[in-house]
Parts: C-alpha cells; structure tokens; sequence
C-alpha cells in the first residue's frame, strides 16, 4: 500500500470518541501487516510489540476524532447533536455530516435558524450548538427512526483525503489524529526488522478527544520507560494570527516539539534527547509551547512511577473542523526522527532519563 493509500484509508474511515470500532478495525489489520504481536488494553488502545529488549518503549498517536452524538429526535425529524470533543460553532453552520446507524450511514446537513431571521445582535454572537440541528430529510421522529436513527448514534464529519495542488500539501478530514495512527504505523513498518535495544510498543489509544481516557489505560496496561505521543499541532502560518502569542509554526519546516502544553512538562532530559537526535540527523523540528491544549502525554507521563514522555506533533491548519491541512514533508520527518531516537534508546540510555 502506497503512502497516499494508507493516508486516505485512515483519514476516511470514521471513529468518534466511544465509537473507534472502524479506524480500530483499520489500524488493527495495518499493525498485523508488521506484527502479530498485539498488545490492548479493555477500551480499545491497540500496540504492535517488535523487539525484545529490556526496556519498554510506547508510541501512540489516538484513533478517535471530533464529532457529535445526536441527543435529540424533534417531532418534526430533525436531530439534535452534542459535541464529542472541542468544537467552534462558527465552522460547523452548513456542513454535511454522516449519521452512523446499524442499518447504514445516512448523510445529512448542520443548519439552523437562517440569518435572514436573526435579529441584529444576534447576529453578532456565536451560534450555540444547542441552537443547531441536524437535517437528514426526514419530516417526523416516526420517520428518522424508520431510517435507524436512535439517540446515542455518533456523528462524523465528510471530508474525502485530496493533495492540494501543490501535492505536499494534503486535505483530509480527520488528520487529528490519523496523522498520528500513520506515524505510529510507518515507525512500526521501519523498524519491525531492525536490531532494536528496547521493545517497542506502537499504535493508538481511544478517547483522547474526550479526556485523554485511553492513555491512561494503555499506559498502565505496558508500564512503559520511555513514551511518546503522536499528535497535531496547531499552525500559525495563516493570516490573522499574532505569531508573538501563538508562536511560529509553519507547515513544512518540520514535526513539532512540544515544550510545554497545559497537561504536561516534558521530562528535560528525554526532551534535550530528542532535540540532540534532529540536530545530529539534520531532521528539522519547530518547538511549541501551548498552553490552551492538552495531548496523549498528559496522562503517558504519569503511569505506575512515571514515565519520561515526549510529544511529536505534525503542524496542521483548522484541526476541530470539517477539514484540515498537513504538509507531507512534516509527517515523514516526524517518522525519521522518531525512528532515529527510538534506535538509540537502549537499557542504560533509558535508565540514565530516570529522575532528575
């Protein structure tokens, strides 16, 4: 499978918080293509083990994606939703979703009261998401549910995987965070064969949109030495932005370092590791510090007595959105690095990261 494939095969294939059944069902088949052996934990965070060294070394992007669930079905068909991780109102108005039921999916659009019929201040406000529905074409509850709509179905973005013009430049849907499944997985292809000095443990974890659930539980389930976290990271590189508080991140300059985010402070000597490992392979990297979002790491770092963790990230346009954008060259680099720090990191280098 060409890279393009694997991309579009991830970014497709829809797995909101609670309901990663599909993606898991991809990632699953793609980690036995390397190895056949998995390790889990009971929500559904899937690892491919390589290796047999004594250290144990986890990497994890999360499988699940912003969406909705429908929390309501109106008299007249109409369904309303809540949000499953963060949303901004302003980019849901208009946009088609798919409706995912045991008799099939159905599409849909995101609509509410129309502007037209908006009084002047309120056109001014951000449209609450309890003043949103969804229109699926029905004309009574009677109907919807004739359809397969229940309450408690998930809700999933349309966005199909398409290189911009500019070819490196690739749109999907949901790079939050199948970036992070491709990296895990390309990491796993590389180095299923090579003589590693660890054992390492690569996949995905469940309900990070919702709380970071699954890497609490997968963490605990490998105790692993060392982990990393595999994420997006939020570009700057778009007008409008306030670089000196935003900082500068710019698509294509390289994978994400992340310095500081409001779940955790990686640990100095891991962080300076990874830093040292770009410098001395020329792979290019950016630093963030953000302090409005939270990773995978926050809840890593802190299994059984503490785990050293480093989040990679691929920089990304418009994440929690129907659509996002990544540069190809950031999410191969962000593999090389990975690689070339996981090779390094053997029993005494490990050890030696331990405390302060």
């Amino acid at each position: 499978m060409s890279s393009y494939e694997l991309m579009r095969k991830l970014t497709e294939t829809e797995g909101l918080p609670g309901f990663e059944d599909r993606i898991y069902n991809v990632m699953d088949q793609e980690i036995k293509n390397h190895t056949n052996d998995l390790v889990h934990d009971h929500l559904g965070s899937i690892t491919g083990k390589v290796g047999n060294g004594a250290s144990k070394v986890l990497l994890a992007g999360h499988l699940d994606e912003v969406g909705f669930i429908v929390s309501q079905i109106t008299e007249k068909g109409f369904l309303k939703i809540k949000p499953l991780g963060g949303w901004w109102p302003h980019v849901m108005l208009a946009q088609r979703v798919k409706v995912l039921t045991d008799s099939g999916d159905l599409t849909g659009v995101i609509g509410a009261k129309p502007p037209h019929l908006l009084e002047t201040d309120e056109r001014k406000k951000v449209l609450d998401i309890d003043d949103m529905f969804i229109d699926i074409g029905a004309t009574s509850r009677e109907e919807a549910k004739s359809y397969g709509v229940n309450v408690g179905n998930p809700v999933a973005t349309i966005c199909p995987f398409e290189p911009l013009p500019n070819e490196k430049m690739l749109l999907a849907r949901t790079w939050d965070n199948r970036a992070g499944c491709y990296v895990a997985l390309k990491v796993l292809e590389r180095l299923k064969s090579a003589q590693l000095p660890n054992t390492l443990y690569a996949g995905a974890t469940v309900q990070e949109e919702v709380g970071l659930r699954g890497a609490q539980t997968l963490a605990e389930t490998i105790l692993p030495d060392i982990a990393f976290a595999t994420d997006v990271g939020v570009a700057t590189d778009t007008p409008g932005i306030n670089k000196g508080k935003a900082g500068d991140i710019q698509l294509g300059k390289g994978p994400i370092l992340g310095f500081l985010d409001r779940s955790m402070i990686p640990h100095r000597k891991l962080r300076d590791f990874v830093v040292n490992t770009a410098e001395q392979k020329d792979i290019p990297y950016q630093i963030e510090l953000m302090t409005g979002g939270a990773t995978d790491g926050g809840r890593l770092h802190l299994a059984g007595s503490g785990v050293p963790t480093m989040v990679v990230s691929v920089p990304s346009r418009y994440i929690h959105s129907h659509v996002s954008v990544i540069h190809e060259d950031d999410i191969e680099n962000a593999v090389e690095l990975l690689c070339a720090v996981i090779q390094s990191l053997d029993e005494e280098t490990v050890n030696g990261m331990k405390g302060l």
